[in-house]
C-alpha cells in the first residue's frame, strides 16, 4: 500500500504547523471508516513523506500518535500495521451504561457499570472513566517473562493448585503492598482473585452467611460495585461524599455493619478521605463491623504525596483489595484480597467453591515482573504518560470551559466536571454529547440520591489532541463559542 495514490492524501493548503494533526486525522478517519483495514500495512515513513512532500519527522510523529491510540503497531521486519478493526460508520458501536439498574452482575467491572451497545458515528471520542492506556501494555516484557516462566515450569505446577493463589505471587504481592501501600500483610494473608469484582463477590457471600443484609456505599460512588453487591443480595445504603470523603457522621446513624469505600482516591469525585474521617471510620468499625477498602487508582498520583492504605491502621477490621486492571489491563483478571484473619478461611472456601483458583500462568508472569522490578518501572512510565494527558484535559477545560468546576485533578485516570447553574440534566447532556461524537458518563449514573449535574471524563486512553477536540465538542454542545 504505497505510492502517491495512497488514500488520495493532499496536504495542499494545510499550514506547516498543522501538518501532523492533519495527517493523524486523515489516517484515523480512514481506519475508522474501513478504507484502511485491519492487517493492512501503512507506507514506510520515508516513502509517504516523499510522496506527500513532507518531512519524514511529520510522518514519524503521526504514526507514533496512531500507535498511542492503539490503531497501528510497528512490527519488526514488517512495518507499521493497522491493528484496529476498520468498520463502516453504520456498524460502529460503543458501550454505554444502561439507564436502569442491572438485574444481574455488572458485565464489565473495569468500567464500573453495566453496559448496553448503542450506535455511534465514526470518530467518536470515548472518555469513559476507568480505562487505562491499553496501548502501553508491556507486550515484550510480558512475553519474555512468560517464556522464562515456561522454561522452568514443572508439570506439577500445571495441576490444581492452592485456591489462595501461587505462593510465589502471594509473597511478591505481600512485599510490594507493604513497600508501596503500607499494607500490613504476610504472604499467607493474600488471596489472589480475578479482579476487584470477584473480591466483592466473595466478601458479599461471606457477609450474607454472617447475617448481613446491607452494606454502606459512597454516594456518588461506583455504579458497578453497587449493582454487584445488590446482585449478591446485600442492599446498598448510600452515604453522601463531600470534599472530605465519606460522611462518617451519617454512616454512624445507620444500622449497617459494613461499608465499601475508596479512601485513597474516591470514585468519582477524586477526594481523599480526610484524617479526621479516617479516625472516625476506624472508631465506627468495632468488632462485628467491616471496612472494605477498594484501593482504586492508588498507583496514579501526580500532584500529591501517596496516601497510606486504611488497612494498615486496622488489619483486623479492613478487607483490602486491588488489581492490575488499571496498571496492566482489565483482561488479565488479576487482583488480590487481604481479608481480616477472622474472615480469611471463609473467603478462601468461597473462592475454592467458585473456581478452584485463578489461572496460574499469569500469576507466575506477574510475580516475575514484580520481582525483577519491571512492574514498578512500567507503572512509572505509564504514570508519566497519564499525567501528560491529565494536563491536556485540564488545560483544555480551562481554555474552552472556564466556568466549569474541575475535581479530582491530583490523581487517577479521570476528572469530575460539575456544571454551573442553570445546567442541563446530565443524562440528557450525555445523550447530546454522544450525538456530537463524545462518550462521557453523567454524574447521576453514579448517584443513588439526586445531586448537582456533572460529567465524569476519563483521559488515560485518549491522546492530548483528541482530548482537546473532545472538550471543543463539549463546549459546542453547551453553547459556548470555540476558537482554537
Amino acid at each position: 500500500m504505497t505510492g502517491s495514490d495512497f488514500l488520495q492524501l493532499d496536504p495542499t493548503g494545510v499550514p506547516a504547523r498543522g501538518l501532523t494533526d492533519w495527517l493523524v486525522a486523515e489516517l484515523r478517519t480512514a481506519i475508522a471508516g474501513g478504507r484502511v483495514a485491519r492487517h493492512d500495512r501503512l507506507p514506510p515513513t520515508r516513502v509517504l513523506a516523499a510522496d506527500l512532500g513532507l518531512s519524514r519527522g511529520v510522518v514519524v510523529e503521526a504514526y507514533g500518535r496512531l500507535t498511542d491510540e492503539a490503531l497501528v503497531e510497528a512490527r519488526p521486519k514488517v512495518g507499521t500495521v493497522v491493528v484496529a478493526g476498520g468498520t463502516a460508520p453504520s456498524g460502529s458501536s460503543v458501550m454505554l451504561p444502561a439507564p436502569a439498574p442491572a438485574t444481574g452482575p455488572t458485565r464489565d467491572p473495569a468500567l464500573s457499570l453495566p453496559h448496553v451497545t448503542v450506535a455511534r458515528p465514526a470518530g467518536t471520542i470515548d472518555l469513559s472513566p476507568g480505562v487505562p492506556d491499553l496501548s502501553t501494555f508491556p507486550r515484550a516484557a510480558w512475553l519474555r517473562a512468560e517464556r522464562w516462566v515456561l522454561d522452568g515450569l514443572s508439570g506439577r505446577a500445571l495441576g490444581y493448585g492452592d485456591p489462595r493463589g501461587d505462593s510465589g505471587l502471594r509473597a511478591e504481592l505481600a512485599s510490594w503492598l507493604t513497600r508501596t501501600r503500607g499494607v500490613r500483610v504476610v504472604p499467607d494473608d493474600v488471596l489472589v482473585v480475578d479482579g476487584v469484582a470477584q473480591a466483592l463477590a466473595l466478601l458479599a457471600q461471606v457477609l450474607l452467611r454472617r447475617g448481613h443484609t446491607t452494606i454502606a456505599v459512597e454516594d456518588p460512588g461506583s455504579r458497578g460495585a453497587r449493582d454487584q453487591l445488590a446482585y449478591w443480595r446485600l442492599a446498598p445504603v448510600p452515604i453522601p461524599v463531600d470534599e472530605q470523603g465519606l460522611r462518617t457522621d451519617i454512616l454512624a446513624g445507620t444500622e449497617t455493619r459494613a461499608v465499601l469505600l475508596t479512601p485513597a482516591h474516591q470514585f468519582p469525585t477524586g477526594v481523599v478521605l480526610a484524617p479526621e474521617r479516617r479516625r472516625a471510620l476506624l472508631e465506627w468499625a468495632e468488632p462485628g463491623r467491616l471496612l472494605v477498602e477498594d484501593d482504586y487508582d492508588a498507583e496514579y498520583r501526580y500532584d500529591r504525596a501517596p496516601v497510606a492504605a486504611l488497612q494498615a491502621s486496622a488489619p483486623d477490621r479492613v478487607a483490602y483489595t486491588g488489581s492490575t486492571s488499571k496498571t496492566l489491563a482489565p483482561a488479565l483478571r488479576l487482583g488480590w484480597l487481604v481479608a481480616p484473619a477472622a474472615l480469611r478461611a471463609e473467603v478462601v472456601d468461597a473462592k475454592h467453591a467458585s473456581d478452584l483458583g485463578s489461572p496460574v500462568l499469569p500469576q507466575l508472569v506477574l510475580a516475575h515482573l514484580i520481582s525483577t522490578g519491571q512492574y514498578d518501572g512500567h507503572v512509572r512510565r505509564v504514570r508519566t504518560r497519564h499525567r501528560a494527558r491529565r494536563d491536556a484535559l485540564r488545560d483544555a477545560l480551562a481554555a474552552l470551559l472556564p466556568d466549569v468546576r474541575v475535581h479530582g485533578v491530583a490523581a487517577g485516570l479521570h476528572l469530575l466536571v460539575t456544571l454551573p447553574g442553570p445546567a442541563p440534566e446530565d443524562r440528557l447532556l450525555a445523550e447530546r454529547l454522544l450525538d456530537a461524537g463524545v462518550v462521557a458518563h453523567p454524574l447521576s449514573w453514579h448517584r443513588s440520591v439526586d445531586g448537582p449535574p456533572g460529567l465524569v471524563l476519563g483521559y488515560a486512553a485518549t491522546t492530548p489532541d483528541r482530548l482537546l477536540e473532545a472538550v471543543a465538542r463539549i463546549a459546542t454542545v453547551l453553547g459556548r463559542s470555540v476558537t482554537r
